[in-house]
């Protein structure tokens, strides 16, 4: 079987909430509390939920833009949590983000040959001769005029910038890429044309993605796998077919639910969840989703879910799942009143 090329565990993020002149520590917010997966070559792995789940926050650890608190993240043999800044750096080539907002994304005194020249340039991958030509082939390879070399980034649409996000990060040739919401920002046309371009230089250059969004109409047609979060851990974990046929954690139905459809005349059974995400800083005792679940149960709000293998690769973290449930039923259990 072949070896990861990453390796997540126990991932946490938790950011410190002060208060007052002395800036006393007085919370924190659990943004990511305990995420583990590994991502296979040329893989794509999916994080989806609410806003505020953690998605962004935990991709963001992964390539150390931010440092975690815990856990590990093994790429290439080594733990990136344990290395220190040059080193850092040097791995940087391997690993590279596409960020959400292609405006504030891109240096507004750059030229495009500089945006994407620059990290060749400072990676070694191109010398000043033939920077410019690799540029010009990059610009080709992801659908915008090699003329476009010498023009800003304010000269262009919101579709064009990401493009050139998307140059930016493939001109490192790294191992994998995190897409943090790549296509959110963008109109539905532009989104499957950068959804398709992203899968193109996928077989092209070999490479793997850690896709974050929250768009599962999206998610369903680039992803491999699919790991469902919830208040900063994932609650269901499956691959793309596996999901969206047979999703097991009550949060992922009632995400699947609310899929539209494109014919108005096909019936849906829409699953609204009760009251708001609770905050990140006290999240609920037990089971986090308990206060919203439809199946929840006493032992819900008092003991903490462990994730439970349903099918090959098939995870959830649920105790509707502890082996002592007739999993027939489930569907038809009747829901409960929330707490």
């Amino acid at each position: 079987m072949a070896e990861p090329i990453l390796q997540v565990r126990n991932l946490k993020k938790h950011f410190p909430v002060v208060k007052g002149l002395l800036r006393k520590v007085v919370g924190s917010v659990k943004a990511v509390d305990g995420v583990s997966f590994d991502l296979m070559a040329q893989e794509t792995i999916s994080l989806v939920g609410e806003s505020g789940c953690g998605k962004t926050t935990c991709g963001r650890s992964i390539i150390q833009l931010l440092e975690p608190n815990e856990g590990e993240v093994i790429f290439r043999g080594q733990d990136l949590t344990t290395l220190d800044g040059e080193s850092v750096r040097k791995m940087r080539r391997h690993m590279q983000i596409i960020f959400q907002d292609p405006y504030s994304s891109l240096n507004p005194r750059q030229t495009v040959g500089q945006i994407i020249g620059n990290p060749m340039l400072l990676h070694g991958l191109a010398t000043k001769d033939d920077v410019e030509g690799q540029v010009r082939e990059l610009l080709d390879k992801v659908g915008l005029q090699p003329s476009y070399i010498s023009r800003y980034p304010h000269e262009f649409s919101g579709g064009q910038r990401q493009r050139l996000g998307i140059a930016r990060a493939v001109a490192l040739r790294p191992d994998f890429i995190v897409c943090d919401e790549a296509v959110s920002a963008l109109d539905v046309s532009v989104q499957a044309q950068i959804v398709n371009l992203l899968l193109d230089l996928q077989d092209e250059y070999s490479l793997s993605y850690i896709f974050i969004a929250h768009d599962l109409s999206v998610v369903r047609h680039i992803s491999d796998r699919i790991a469902v979060m919830y208040l900063g851990r994932i609650v269901e974990f499956a691959s793309r077919d596996s999901l969206f046929a047979t999703a097991m954690h009550p949060y992922t139905q009632a995400l699947l639910s609310a899929v539209p459809h494109a014919d108005p005349r096909r019936k849906k059974n829409r699953i609204i969840l009760p009251g708001d995400v609770p905050s990140p800083i006290n999240p609920p005792t037990g089971c986090h989703f308990h206060t919203r679940c439809p199946l929840v149960e006493e032992r819900c709000r008092r003991e903490e879910p462990q994730v439970h293998e349903i099918a090959d690769g098939h995870q959830v973290r649920c105790h509707l799942y502890d082996g002592n449930t007739d999993l027939v039923s489930i569907s038809e259990r009747k829901p409960s009143a929330p707490s």
